[in-house]
């Protein structure tokens, strides 16, 4: 991938973020009140539900550009290598190669945003008061747990949203238009989102956690079993409904975005060239 394809890339990644994140932010913020350790309603309920907006307007556009670099940039070397037959896995490595990186950006603006949706604190109240309380390690607090979350979620999604555009294509004799990506990433989405439920609950409960609880460590595994403890199955699928719901709409938004933009773009640099 050269430079001008990496920047269409980059630009088409961060505008289909964008879109999403700030479209859909009230339906995430009531899920994570939903995961929430206090419960929905003493974590806000249907009160202020942009609280933590700011964060995520900050992370979602170069977080967005980063992953999609990843993803496209791993699967162009992959295809340097590897046959048709070895897509799925490809897309796999991929995906995770794109999840890694960006949630170098990802986790301190989902740690802001989550502590602001779970309290009536401004972003930039609760930037410096977890700087001064943990250091700049409290932002990457759940990082792990993150990754552990995105790299399952991804290896279902983008091998699934691959698939259903080359066999749609296929079918029609032809590429898939935005519109088609759209409805392909919102059946991908939708799938991953319902299979990897128990790993969002943990998530969310380790970058809500008080500083020094058995929560903030960030053990995963510990997480989904505390939660099962706590409130059984029912516990580990908390937020369940919305989360599919987001990520369904979401799917179709971002990756439908993300193919438009980058047909736009393509257009536009042939143009000037």
């Amino acid at each position: 991938m050269d430079v001008k394809e990496a920047w269409v890339t980059a630009l088409a990644g961060g505008c289909a973020g964008m879109s999403v994140d700030v479209t859909l932010f009230p339906l995430d913020t009531v899920k994570t009140r939903l995961q929430s350790e206090v419960g929905f309603s003493r974590a806000g309920g249907f009160r202020g539900i942009y609280s933590g907006l700011p964060s995520v307007v900050a992370g979602s556009f170069p977080t967005a550009g980063l992953f999609f670099c990843a993803y496209e940039g791993m699967k162009n070397f992959g295809r340097g290598y590897l046959s048709e037959s070895w897509d799925p896995v490809l897309h796999m490595t991929a995906a995770s190669t794109g999840e890694v990186t960006a949630c170098l950006v990802r986790v301190p603006v989902e740690v802001i945003k989550q502590r602001a949706q779970a309290t009536r604190f401004r972003s930039s109240d609760i930037l410096r008061e977890t700087l001064r309380t943990e250091g700049f390690r409290g932002l990457y607090r759940g990082y792990i747990s993150t990754v552990l979350r995105e790299i399952p979620f991804s290896f279902i999604q983008f091998p699934l949203w691959e698939y259903f555009k080359k066999t749609w294509s296929s079918f029609q004799k032809s590429p898939v238009d935005p519109w088609q990506s759209s409805i392909c990433g919102a059946t991908s989405g939708c799938i991953a989102a319902g299979i990897t439920t128990p790993l969002d609950v943990a998530k969310t409960r380790i970058m809500l956690a008080e500083t020094g609880s058995a929560f903030s460590t960030g053990s995963i595994s510990f997480a989904i079993r505390a939660v099962y403890r706590e409130n059984g199955m029912q516990g580990l699928f908390a937020g369940v409904v919305p989360r599919m719901l987001w990520i369904t709409v979401g799917g179709a938004i971002f990756l439908g975005v993300y193919d438009k933009a980058k047909v736009v773009l393509s257009s536009a640099h042939m143009d000037t060239s």
